[in-house]
């Protein structure tokens, strides 16, 4: 189709496109919910023009705040036909974190739902009119809310630059960053769709909040496609099998815990899903044997996607074309520009470990109202080229794949040797009573910083820490020895899968 060999366009024009073309083909599915092209794109002139009528102009905020549901996606993409920028925010947030994401995303209104409501007080004057998304009690209805039946919003057409949504980071590490991302930067996502077999006849399904990125670089190509998308509002192994063998899924989007859980489970043979053409993965380290184990037992390719919300570079393992490669997170995609530089902001010489810091079409326009954040995430080279800092760790090797060592901020610096928590963490791995294992630093009088780790053990499995933690520091070397270990029913981890290793050291100060 021509329309997608254009350097941009608009994704909200790609859905009327499909409306037209094949009105009754289905465009999203939720539980019993079906929605056709020719449904969706009448439901988002409604939004566009109910926002418009509203008094909301192009670049104005609405912030959405609920589990995935059929209207949550099409308010979002009828707040796109209007020029409107959406800020996805997290249900599990405190209320006081909403109440501060709400104000730097300036939202004009606020479209939840019960269970949101349930942990919030009364609006005050000054907080945006809410919408409730499910027509409950949290506010005004939503069927009430829309404009009147063939309602069409005053055209609008888009920029590259014109921001398209505020994705806000996690906190795992702070306060969470509006990170503005523009509609260039989704245009780009969608035209990468074009390798991996999205169209008309593709059906993706997603179990991975909305709110997050990783499921919106899935959600949006399908969708601008022409796919259809099965919305799993919340994740369950058995759940997941059974609407992917039902629609006969072609694509999904899994995190690396969600891949674990699948393979594990005594039941996975039994499904048929010889329909899968791809899988993705991101948001979290992905274990070269689990990678292993989808690719002999999982019809379909898998592929890894490495990269931040915030843009930059992206680096691509298409694992059933590099099996050898398993280990690494691919090399950079087409386009795309990954350098390593040391501490002082120095390109690093080849075969040399460094920070990544990548350039690409895709790349966050800033930090809603953070200028100074936004700097501190900038590198330019000599030639003044701008480049985002991933925080991560990582070398290349001879062929051009990158390896990721940690997260620069979780390396554990103790007596001057640098120690990285994801060795130590593969080590307890490889016991057969450990299940996960997470390492974090913790300060040492002796050694400015230690390691400790944080252990999960596998059903049936009988061994204490006594045991188990003499058996992993014989395996690693002097400077890498834990200086501890506590056992924990499950990891702390984020809606998409990253361990909260944050939580985990405040855990063991807390206890110490």
């Amino acid at each position: 189709m021509d329309f997608f060999d254009k350097d941009f366009g608009v994704i909200a024009d790609a859905v009327r496109l499909h409306a037209q073309a094949e009105p009754a083909r289905p465009a999203l599915v939720c539980g019993d919910e079906r929605l056709d092209y020719a449904g969706l794109d009448a439901l988002m002139d409604r939004i566009a023009a109910g926002l418009q009528r509203d008094g909301l102009k192009p670049g104005d905020a609405i912030a959405l705040c609920a589990t995935m549901s059929m209207p949550y996606a099409a308010v979002f993409l009828g707040a796109l036909r209007a020029g409107v920028v959406v800020a996805p925010l997290a249900p599990g947030s405190t209320a006081a974190s909403l109440a501060g994401m709400l104000k730097d995303a300036e939202a004009r209104l606020f479209f939840i739902d019960a269970g949101v409501a349930a942990g919030l007080a009364p609006p005050d004057d000054d907080a945006p009119p809410r919408i409730a998304l499910d027509d409950s009690v949290a506010g005004r209805a939503l069927a009430d809310w829309l404009a009147p039946i063939g309602a069409r919003p005053r055209p609008v057409t888009p920029g590259p630059l014109w921001p398209f949504n505020i994705i806000y980071s996690s906190g795992t590490t702070g306060e969470p960053k509006g990170i503005v991302q523009g509609h260039g930067m989704r245009w780009a996502h969608v035209r990468r769709g074009a390798s991996y077999g999205y169209g008309p006849r593709a059906v993706a399904l997603l179990s991975t909040p909305l709110y997050s990125n990783t499921t919106l670089t899935v959600f949006f190509p399908a969708i601008a496609w022409g796919g259809c998308v099965v919305l799993m509002p919340k994740f369950d192994v058995l759940g997941y099998l059974g609407l992917a063998q039902l629609h006969r899924v072609t694509h999904t989007m899994l995190v690396p815990v969600q891949y674990q859980r699948l393979m594990a489970h005594p039941r996975f043979g039994e499904f048929d899903l010889s329909s899968y053409r791809f899988k993705f993965s991101t948001s979290a380290p992905f274990g070269a044997a689990l990678k292993a184990d989808v690719l002999q037992r999982w019809p379909g390719g898998l592929v890894e996607f490495y990269g931040m919300t915030e843009g930059g570079g992206t680096c691509i393992l298409e694992a059933h074309e590099h099996p050898d490669k398993l280990h690494t997170v691919g090399r950079p995609a087409p386009g795309h520009d990954i350098r390593l530089i040391d501490e002082a902001g120095r390109e690093v010489a080849a075969g040399e470990a460094g920070e990544v810091v990548g350039h690409s079409p895709g790349m966050m326009i800033g930090y809603h109202h953070q200028p100074q954040k936004t700097r501190e995430a900038e590198w330019y080279d000599t030639a003044g080229k701008r480049f985002i800092r991933t925080g991560d760790v990582g070398r290349f090797d001879e062929q051009g794949f990158l390896t990721l060592f940690d997260r620069k901020k979780d390396l554990v610096i103790s007596g001057g040797f640098n120690i990285y928590p994801s060795d130590l963490e593969a080590v307890l791995k490889q016991h057969p009573a450990v299940a996960d294992a997470a390492v974090v630093g913790v300060p040492s009088e002796q050694w400015g910083e230690t390691p400790v780790a944080f252990v999960v053990i596998a059903a049936g499995a009988a061994i204490d820490a006594a045991g188990l933690l003499p058996w992993a520091n014989a395996q690693l070397g002097k400077t890498q020895r834990l200086q501890d270990l506590r056992f924990i029913d499950e990891l702390p981890r984020s809606a998409i899968g990253k361990v909260l290793k944050r939580e985990l050291r405040q855990l063991y100060l807390a206890q110490r």
